[in-house]
């Protein structure tokens, strides 16, 4: 093990006894990246030169014992989304003009009160609206395992810099898995909390902002910081008390549902589904019972969705000039026009399938505790496909595992619970009752202990 892979509770310790220094940590891992970066393209307004005067106050910090908190020296990423005070918000398009943004988003904010070094932002697809490393405007994002393969998306370059190892925590968001996808195709852990339990800005229905890390266990150390309320999330929960390092849990007689349809959408692939069972089986042995359930979502309500979400993108830029509208991703653009003719009201009764999902998932969690999924229905596809379909007409095939626990507001992850033939890593959707991400990180946690998680990878090769 490098000095790169170490966890935040060993950099800590080591900042801590000072046999390692904030700097010198950073430097180790600028490195790292150098050797990574021109093959993965997972950064955008990448600062080493700050990150080391953030680094250099954080150690002088530490050696007078006046930290400002627990992320003190810690680098992180955040998703282009997730504004930063003073840099543009592209959003993975060239159809945006760029201004400085006013103001930290919260997540930013929360992270530089705590004293992390925020060395870069990562690339994400036009508007976030892909499960892919494709942008208009962000070189090509490409997976650390198989670089000719997609990270996923549209947390692309935060799921590939965390599978590369660039430090201990990268922040995603997820609408419909953008989190949990590339997690699960990165093998790294992703996590989408309950809504409104990190605040986002701005909020939207279903979308969350998320850790993405090699380990749960820095995951969960970042949420006593990601989490604190802030008064721009009118979604936002009231503040928490939780341990968010208290991952022990008795799963003896706890029912767990395992879920191998989604109901709709693209098939499982074999491979995946002899992971996920095996995953489940693990759970069995430490006291949990396994129950096979149905799916909660069905073809209306994804279509339902596409049509309320195709609307409302077209609301959002039918007013650009031809050349901006022009300029963005043809894939995204040419969904967007099936928007303009929706009329209000099927538009309406497309938003109306999000509330369906709700009681679907509802239902479920009447009858178990927590569910087991996999994340994604398929291995792997080509880095330069805008998504596992590569078909405008057919957007959303894959989000069928992901896509109705946003909807629910229920905590879901994704961990890595093996690899394919192919050397792929496949993961397994872990998925807990709303307000409970307690629940989701102990098993997260409890999972990754049985398999000796990423310790027990092979490493990625840099191609």
């Amino acid at each position: 093990m490098t000095e790169t892979d170490l966890t935040i509770r060993e950099l800590r310790r080591r900042f801590t006894d000072k046999s390692l220094s904030p700097l010198e940590y950073w430097l180790s891992l600028e490195g790292h990246i150098a050797a990574w970066e021109p093959s993965i393209s997972a950064l955008y307004l990448y600062d080493p030169e700050s990150a080391r005067a953030q680094a250099k106050a954080s150690t002088e910090r530490w050696a007078k014992g006046e930290t400002l908190g627990p992320l003190d020296g810690i680098p992180v990423t955040l998703k282009e989304l997730i504004a930063t005070k003073g840099q543009p918000v592209p959003l993975g398009t060239r159809a945006v003009e760029l201004k400085p943004a006013d103001a930290d988003a919260p997540a930013a904010a929360r992270l530089r009160e705590d004293g992390a070094v925020i060395f870069a932002k990562t690339t994400c697809p036009d508007y976030g609206m892909l499960s892919s490393g494709l942008s208009s405007f962000h070189p090509l994002s490409r997976n650390p395992w198989n670089t000719a393969q997609n990270p996923g998306g549209s947390s692309a370059g935060a799921s590939a810099a965390a599978a590369a190892g660039y430090g201990p925590l990268h922040i995603g968001t997820d609408i419909g898995g953008s989190v949990r996808l590339p997690a699960g195709w990165t093998g790294i852990f992703g996590f989408k909390p309950s809504h409104g339990r990190i605040p986002a800005d701005p909020y939207y229905v279903g979308r969350c902002v998320g850790p993405m890390a090699r380990t749960v266990e820095d995951a969960a150390f970042s949420m006593a910081t990601l989490s604190r309320p802030d008064w721009r999330d009118g979604t936002s929960l009231p503040p928490n008390d939780f341990n968010w390092m208290d991952l022990d849990i008795d799963l003896s007689g706890m029912k767990i549902g395992l879920m191998l349809d989604a109901g709709c959408g693209l098939t499982v692939e074999d491979e995946i589904r002899v992971a996920v069972e095996a995953a489940a089986q693990q759970f069995e042995k430490a006291g949990a019972t396994i129950v096979s359930v149905q799916p909660v979502l069905t073809r209306a309500m994804l279509d339902g969705l596409d049509k309320f979400w195709r609307s409302r993108f077209w609301g959002d830029i039918a007013e650009l000039d031809d050349n901006r509208r022009d300029s963005i991703l043809p894939y995204i653009r040419d969904w967007a026009m099936g928007g303009a003719d929706i009329s209000g009201v099927d538009a309406v009764r497309g938003f109306n399938q999000t509330i369906e999902m709700r009681k679907s998932c509802g239902q479920l969690f009447t009858e178990v505790d927590a569910l087991l999924s996999p994340t994604n229905p398929i291995i792997s596809y080509p880095a330069e496909w805008a998504s596992p379909t590569n078909d405008p007409a057919l957007p959303f095939e894959h989000i069928g595992f992901t896509v109705p626990w946003n909807m629910s507001e229920q905590p879901a992850a994704s961990i890595n619970c093996g690899f394919s033939r192919s050397g792929m890593p496949i993961g397994l959707q872990i998925v807990g009752p709303r307000f409970d991400d307690m629940r989701v990180l102990r098993l997260s946690k409890a999972f990754e202990d049985w398999t000796g998680g990423v310790r027990s990878w092979p490493r990625p090769p840099i191609s």
